[in-house]
């Protein structure tokens, strides 16, 4: 039961599609239907409000944490429960499985599990994005890095977690990653191109 439950509890917390809640109370519409059609963070942020864009980064981040939190508070696997609500944050059952590309909820899930981790993969994407200006770049560097970080820092449990998020983060940038290697990846700051 200390596996069963906290993947139940955490993929139904993570599947709350809190970018689409959130856009559609504020009477935008559907965000699905706006710039890239994702449901986080960035893409609220191409409504122009940026407040609900935090408040998506704030409660995506979130829902992995608390999952992390109640596990730890109930004894189960706290990195199976951060690993659940991450595969839900994805694939979310209530939207025929076509979710966010995680990194919010990544983030939250690795500070709950285990701050300083959470701390260096925060530091690792901020230094990247700084650095080279491609968000989905840094957060890909970010998240590759952190399986071996979790190891180096004495939990395999939480790094094997990890690993499972960093593949599906990568799966979920596959869009991405073809603009990049295209040159096609606009950078940080830089206006995407209309797609006709």
């Amino acid at each position: 039961m200390d596996i069963l439950l906290p993947l139940i509890l955490g993929y139904l917390l993570g599947s709350i599609p809190f970018g689409l809640v959130i856009t559609k109370a504020a009477g935008l519409g559907d965000i699905r239907a706006i710039g890239s059609g994702n449901i986080g963070a960035t893409n609220v942020l191409r409504t122009g409000r940026k407040d609900l864009a935090a408040a998506t980064l704030l409660l995506d981040g979130g829902k992995g944490a608390i999952a992390v939190i109640i596990a730890y508070l109930a004894g189960w696997r706290p990195e199976i429960a951060g690993a659940a609500a991450f595969l839900g944050h994805c694939y979310p059952v209530w939207l025929k499985f076509n979710g966010g590309k995680g990194v919010a909820t990544f983030l939250g899930t690795l500070f709950a599990l285990h701050f300083p981790a959470g701390l260096f993969a925060a530091a690792a994407w901020l230094g990247a994005a700084f650095t080279i200006r491609y968000s989905s770049l840094a957060a890909l560097i970010a998240a590759a890095a952190t399986p071996f970080i979790m190891y180096a820092m004495g939990k395999p449990a939480f790094a094997i977690a990890a690993i499972f998020m960093t593949i599906l983060i990568f799966i979920r940038h596959r869009t991405n990653i073809a603009r990049l290697i295209s040159g096609a990846e606009p950078k940080i700051g830089e206006k995407k191109e209309a797609v006709t």
